[in-house]
């Protein structure tokens, strides 16, 4: 795709009232290449529709963090349209782990890159996608990966267990990881992410926010999210239904959701 065709799809998706779009795909990073040559790049692609009017904002999602590069970050971190939450794929804090699966990164690059987003936008919100079991992946890699992301300023984890595809280059690798390892590895790293995703949201605590509200209606309760994707639930009114609103966040519910005050 090009730009200009995304801009005339943004101009239709603008028109039914959306206010709020998420770039994503696989390997977004790589935009703007067309039968193997580059014609245009990811980051033009955001800096046009920054310009662009009739969306409020934007969210980008899985960008791998070698194609997350740091004029980008910089940019991002003074946009009025691109919000301070990014989602990027990890799937290993083990070098080892990482040159077996063949990323196009290690983890000091990913490090890095987390460490420049928290220097321009201190608030963002960073997601992380992990796989767990992989071909290879023996107990003391997994142990890396765990104390990497324990250290590492995240705010969740997107867990997946490794699955075998016929055909790939990971069918060969050995010792293969057992249903019941991977099991228990994905149950540390939830744990993990809720508790990661919870300090995230106490250091919210007592800030504004810009909610977006979605027309969800539980036992009277409705929900929206921050820029910084702090998940807010209010009372059910129909007349904040797709609507952002000024909120300041005051307490975490039993269920792990933000409340507070709109104000």
């Amino acid at each position: 795709d090009s730009i200009e065709k995304v801009l005339g799809l943004i101009e239709e998706i603008a028109a039914n009232g959306v206010k709020e779009i998420v770039l994503t795909g696989v390997n977004i990073g790589d935009f703007g290449i067309q039968q193997g040559t580059r014609k245009e790049s990811f980051f033009e692609l955001i800096q046009a529709l920054d310009k662009h009017e009739g969306i409020d904002r934007y969210r980008i999602s899985s960008i791998e963090p070698n194609l997350l590069h740091p004029e980008m970050i910089q940019f991002l971190g003074n946009s009025k349209r691109f919000v301070p939450h990014f989602h990027i794929p990890l799937q290993s804090g083990s070098n080892s782990v990482l040159r077996l699966m063949k990323r196009r990164y290690q983890r000091e690059l990913y490090a890095e890159r987390v460490l420049m987003i928290r220097q321009q936008m201190p608030q963002a919100c960073i997601g992380v996608d992990v796989i767990v079991g992989h071909p290879g992946e023996t107990e003391d890699l997994f142990l890396e990966t765990y104390s990497f992301l324990q250290e590492l300023d995240i705010a969740y984890l997107h867990v997946f267990p490794y699955s075998e595809r016929a055909n790939t280059y990971a069918v060969d690798i050995k010792p293969k990881v057992d249903g019941l390892k991977k099991s228990e590895r994905s149950k540390m790293l939830h744990i993990l992410s809720e508790k990661k995703r919870r300090e995230f949201y106490e250091s919210q605590l007592g800030r504004t926010g810009q909610v977006l509200f979605e027309d969800s209606n539980t036992d009277g309760m409705m929900e929206g999210f921050s820029e910084n994707y702090v998940r807010f639930v209010a009372e059910y009114d129909p007349l904040l239904v797709n609507t952002i609103q000024p909120v300041r966040f005051k307490s975490i519910s039993d269920q792990g959701d933000v409340r507070g005050e709109i104000l």
